[in-house]
C-alpha cells in the first residue's frame, strides 16, 4: 500500500514550500466548502485514515479537520487537475465547515461593489472551540 501511495503522491505537483491547494468539495450536492492546502504527510494520513486532514500554515503543522471543532469531513474521493497541483477533496462534511460556524467558507458575495454576508452563522464559533 505504501508503494502505490507514493506512486500517487508522486504525480502531485507540490509547491516549493511542499504544499498543493485543496478544494473541499460536499460530493452529493457539489457545494464547495472551503479551500486549504496539503503536503504529502496530509494527503498520505488523508487516505490512509479516510478522514480530511490538511496542513495549516498559520500553525505549521498538521490539521486534522474536526479535530477541536468536531465538524468533521469523511472522504468520499480525492482528484488531482491536469497540471497536477490542485486537488479537489470530495466529501461528506459533518456540520459547518467554516471557523465562522457557517456551512462554508463562501458567505461573502460581491454586491453593488460591495461585500456582502449571504449565508447565517449556524453553530456559535465559541461553542465550536469552547471559547
Amino acid at each position: 500500500m505504501d508503494a502505490a501511495i507514493e506512486s500517487l503522491l508522486a504525480e502531485i505537483a507540490f509547491d516549493g514550500q511542499g504544499l498543493v491547494v485543496a478544494i473541499a468539495q460536499q460530493h452529493d450536492t457539489g457545494e464547495i466548502l472551503m479551500v486549504a492546502y496539503m503536503n504529502r504527510e496530509a494527503v498520505r494520513e488523508t487516505l490512509a485514515t479516510g478522514t480530511a486532514c490538511y496542513w495549516s500554515r498559520s500553525r505549521m503543522r498538521l490539521w486534522r479537520k474536526g479535530e477541536s471543532s468536531g465538524q468533521s469531513q469523511r472522504l468520499v474521493e480525492l482528484r488531482v487537475d491536469c497540471d497536477g497541483d490542485a486537488l479537489l477533496v470530495r466529501v461528506d462534511q459533518t456540520g459547518v465547515a467554516c471557523h465562522t460556524g457557517r456551512r462554508d467558507c463562501f458567505f461573502r458575495v460581491l454586491r453593488d461593489g460591495k461585500w456582502v454576508v449571504d449565508k447565517p452563522v449556524l453553530v456559535d464559533p465559541d461553542k465550536l472551540y469552547g471559547g
